[in-house]
């Protein structure tokens, strides 16, 4: 969904579409997984703030809501997207959820060491090669504690997947063309090694997680964080 230029309404479908096709391919898991991974290497706080950036209506993250409930941490998500339509539908979709805050914000434009940790699910595949240190360092600047990165396997089993799925579940123009585009301009393992020299990197891990998808998990370099007091 690169193109934000045309089709509210198409745009708005889209994203409900996107919201099945995530519940298909277990779109949350990677998320959580990391998620969890800088929450339990932090000492298991019992408070706990997230940040997800290009959240879209932000559905990953009731599987996050749903862990916190169950480990009693006071958790706060807050979804920024920089289209108004994605702000809208997150704002419908989590209407009773207090704990859920929802702004319009473009990645480059966030407030320094805000939250503890920033995710991106679906996100940096937008970027060209040459842009992801700069996405890196402005989501590593917002956090912390580090970022979790949920995107993509680039492979031609995943491309046809998508590219079946989105034909049986969706005519939308945005989910048929867009669907397997993604997974065209998604990652291997040696794009993500290519970030560990971005400046407040102190540690990354990635890991492979179904359905077709890499949990990658950015620790924050300590000359660079700012911890609660």
């Amino acid at each position: 969904m690169d193109d934000f230029s045309t089709g509210q309404l198409e745009l708005r479908e889209a994203l409900q579409h996107l919201r099945r096709l995530n519940r298909i391919f277990a779109a949350a898991s990677p998320t959580l997984y990391g998620v969890r991974r800088l929450w339990v290497e932090a000492g298991k706080p019992s408070q706990f703030s997230i940040l997800d950036i290009g959240a879209g209506s932000g559905d990953v993250n009731r599987h996050i809501l749903k862990w916190a409930d169950r480990n009693r941490i006071d958790l706060k998500i807050t979804l920024a997207d920089m289209t108004e339509e994605a702000c809208d539908e997150a704002r419908q979709l989590f209407h009773n959820e207090p704990r859920i805050h929802v702004m319009q914000s473009d990645l480059f434009e966030l407030p320094e060491n805000n939250v503890d940790v920033v995710t991106g699910t679906q996100f940096l595949h937008h970027f060209a090669d040459h842009e992801l240190p700069s996405v890196i360092e402005s989501m590593l600047k917002a956090s912390r504690w580090g970022i979790v990165v949920n995107d993509i396997h680039r492979h031609w089993i995943p491309w046809t997947a998508v590219w079946l799925t989105t034909r049986l579940i969706s005519n939308n123009r945005y989910i048929l063309n867009d669907g397997p585009l993604s997974v065209a301009k998604g990652f291997r393992s040696e794009d993500w090694k290519n970030l560990e020299t971005v400046p407040g990197v102190s540690s990354l891990f990635y890991a492979w997680r179904p359905l077709f998808r890499y949990a990658v998990v950015i620790r924050k370099s300590k000359a660079n964080s700012n911890h609660r007091s």
